[in-house]
């Protein structure tokens, strides 16, 4: 029997390690191929946060842990009784210690360790001081006054995706139906409307919303990945573009824009209408690409907004966070 409580909207794909009275709110997706994710007792996944993992690139997450809404883990570890804020991002290799806060739209770098009773805000973050006793007052207040922690066995939970299961959800609008290649991968919970042509071998993660509606077309080409809980959209009179072999990481936000080839936009960017990414490139993780800049091919962007810090010479390598076929085989 499930001690743990799963909102109807939440995902769970492979296998996950899981606590007792673990909450996994709407909208929530946790990836975890094959078992690349634990979380300890009575932590909390809220709304339409995303948590990945896979051997090469473990989630760990402690005890009596809350994560804020829209919230992205990507092989992280975190201790127990950590206080996440609505829109964080941790970065592969990044740990938080035991009772940590993060600010809200905090952002953890690859790599990145924070001491336990750290209190970290800014992207990248930055400690900004040692816990006070009203920080441990609050921590203590979010948990019902009980910060006691249980060594309770875990539990393992498996999602498979079984043949012939429903595959997204594709919308007309207006007389414009969406065009999708046969051998592109929709996960279930994705959404697609209108305008939208998308080429070979796409992956559209769960969570994603891809709305081409009467404001103008959205194109994918091949070979495009675009991961959980991102949304593609785009104002009248514009268009939006992915070219091939670019790929999308959790938790952005692309609007009316044109992304080269072989781009790899890191989780948790914005990119906003009229701008376009050259190809070859890397948009960094929480980066903001503002209305109508233009960046050229082999670029490595970085800042809110969004500024060339350095130049690539050559295409940039496939992170280790999205997905390739056995991964697809895993979950089918």
């Amino acid at each position: 029997m499930n001690n743990f409580t799963k909102a109807d909207s939440a995902s769970l794909y492979g296998f996950v390690h899981l606590g007792h009275q673990t909450y996994l709110a709407q909208g929530a997706i946790l990836r975890s191929v094959p078992e690349g994710i634990a979380i300890g007792h009575n932590s909390a996944v809220l709304e339409n946060c995303v948590l990945m993992g896979h051997p090469e690139l473990k989630t760990a997450v402690g005890r009596k842990v809350v994560f804020g809404h829209r919230t992205l883990i990507i092989g992280a570890t975190v201790g127990d009784l950590c206080e996440i804020g609505n829109g964080c991002v941790l970065m592969p290799g990044s740990t938080l210690g035991s009772c940590c806060i993060l600010g809200e739209g905090t952002l953890i770098p690859e790599g990145m360790v924070v001491p336990e009773h750290s209190v970290v805000v800014g992207r990248p973050g930055r400690i900004i001081r040692s816990l006070t006793e009203e920080d441990q007052a609050m921590i203590s207040r979010m948990r019902g006054g009980d910060i006691s922690l249980s060594e309770r066995a875990d539990q393992i939970v498996q999602l498979v995706l079984t043949e012939g299961k429903p595959m997204g959800k594709v919308y007309s609008y207006k007389n414009k139906s969406p065009q999708i290649a046969d051998t592109t991968f929709l996960f279930d919970s994705s959404e697609i409307t209108g305008d939208v042509i998308i080429g070979e071998h796409c992956v559209i993660g769960a969570g994603v919303k891809i709305i081409g509606d009467s404001h103008g077309p959205v194109r994918i080409g091949n070979h495009v990945q675009i991961l959980e809980n991102t949304v593609l959209h785009l104002l009248p009179d514009n268009q939006l573009i992915l070219e091939d072999h670019v790929i999308i990481g959790p938790g952005c936000m692309i609007h009316g824009c044109e992304i080269g080839e072989c781009t790899v936009v890191e989780p948790g960017s914005i990119v906003c209408d009229s701008s376009k990414v050259g190809k070859h490139s890397i948009v960094k993780a929480g980066t903001l690409v503002k209305q109508r800049a233009t960046f050229p091919d082999y670029s490595i962007l970085e800042g809110f907004p969004a500024k060339q810090n350095d130049t690539l010479t050559r295409s940039p390598e496939k992170p280790k966070w999205t997905f390739n076929f056995n991964d697809l085989r895993t979950l089918q």
